[in-house]
């Protein structure tokens, strides 16, 4: 709870005269660091040892990065770079451009498609139909990268075409930092995504397509009596996490975009450029377990709550309350608890009559190193003047009091 206290009250009275000056500035200790609102987001970026090259850790919910190593770097993402491929595809259901059921033909090409080298595969059967449905799964769960080509064939004609789909997407997505030439995220050096770009397509993609995402936390798929399970390492080590997709190429080094959601908050994940896949499962775990340990986003101020009485000349209520016309979120650095502070200020006091819904006020919240946030304040209730007899017991009492020049403190 807000524990509220004065800092001097100056007044100053000007020779005889009904007008003063009060600057009022009331310091709440909310118990919370101030980082972000979202207003003005800003990283964070706390010191987290890590041994990927690229690192990135978002809040689903504000959009803010909360941990940025490298993440604005466009780097080879391998097979995380088929969330595009995805979201795609997500895309055009969610339009009803295509549905669960639809039906995508086989090529000789894309049921040859890694054979002989290597690459992840659902295992598609050459002239055979397979429903979307299930091509998500072998994307998703199995990483195919002949399912990609059936998907990339079907809707664009070949897997260049539909590149240039996913390029015109990136730009309307807002992914600055990628560009694809291919469907799957095979090595090429056209192929980038920055680690900030996977995790805003991974928000995208639980934000848009909620009916869909529950894909990402399967455990297998089975196809051509071939059964993979999901490659997603923390799917197993970290409570609540339910995706997202793994990477790995000898360029990329094996990387993940993770996300999990625990007591209601949401975080999302990028690692790439480590050495095997066991240190990907051990720093995977580590950085989605310290996304929640070091990070709190809590609610001070509800829209409509009133925050504190400020005082009134002229009025036939001597205050009128102040409340905020939104609710104030913070995300909050754990480690710097007890740091915030708040200030409401105005010019007063407030001269009746006050309109109820009128601004009259400003909370300033400020942290040590960080540039002050406001936040308007307005009056909760309406305020009227006082009649002519009352205006006048104010000017003899104004004529009546000796001027006090000097700064007093409450």
């Amino acid at each position: 709870m807000a524990i509220i206290k004065f800092l001097p009250l100056i007044h100053k009275w000007h020779n005889r005269s009904l007008q003063f000056l009060l600057s009022l500035m009331l310091c709440v200790s909310l118990g919370a660091a101030l980082l972000w609102a979202p207003a003005q987001a800003q990283s964070i970026s706390p010191r987290i040892a890590t041994k990927a090259e690229y690192a990135l850790i978002m809040d689903y919910e504000t959009g803010q990065i909360l941990f940025d190593k490298n993440g604005e770097v466009p780097m080879p993402p391998a097979s995380m770079s088929k969330l595009m491929t995805v979201a795609i595809l997500f895309d055009m259901i969610e339009q009803g451009d295509l549905s669960l059921d639809s039906q995508f033909s086989v090529s000789e090409a894309a049921w040859r498609r890694g054979n002989g080298t290597g690459e992840s595969k659902m295992w598609v059967l050459v002239d055979s139909k397979i429903a979307v449905r299930d091509l998500l799964r072998g994307i998703i769960i199995a990483s195919g990268n002949d399912a990609c080509q059936v998907v990339a064939e079907n809707i664009a004609g070949s897997e260049q075409e539909f590149a240039k789909i996913m390029n015109r997407k990136a730009a309307e997505w807002g992914l600055t930092q990628s560009h694809f030439v291919n469907a799957t995220g095979m090595p090429d050096p056209g192929q980038r995504m920055s680690a900030k770009d996977l995790a805003t397509l991974t928000r995208k993609i639980i934000h848009d397509y909620p009916g869909l995402f529950p894909i990402f936390s399967e455990e297998e798929f089975t196809w051509s009596k071939i059964t993979q399970a999901n490659r997603n390492p923390v799917l197993k080590t970290v409570r609540g996490a339910d995706g997202m997709k793994t990477g790995h190429t000898e360029q990329s080094g094996y990387g993940l975009v993770a996300t999990a959601m625990q007591n209601g908050q949401r975080r999302i994940i990028v690692l790439n450029g480590l050495d095997s896949a066991a240190a990907r499962a051990r720093e995977s775990t580590h950085m989605l377990e310290k996304a929640f340990s070091l990070f709190d986003q809590r609610t001070f101020f509800r829209k409509g709550e009133i925050l504190a009485q400020a005082d009134v000349f002229m009025g036939r209520t001597p205050t009128v309350p102040l409340t905020v016309g939104e609710d104030v979120q913070f995300l909050t650095l754990r480690a710097a608890l007890d740091k915030a502070r708040a200030e409401i200020v105005y010019q007063g006091p407030l001269r009746a009559p006050i309109i109820e819904g009128e601004q009259v006020a400003v909370l300033k919240l400020t942290l040590p190193g960080q540039s002050p946030l406001e936040y308007p304040l307005y009056a909760a209730q309406p305020v009227r003047e006082v009649g002519f007899f009352k205006k006048l017991g104010f000017g003899l009492q104004s004529l009546l009091t000796p001027p006090n020049l000097e700064e007093n403190e409450a």
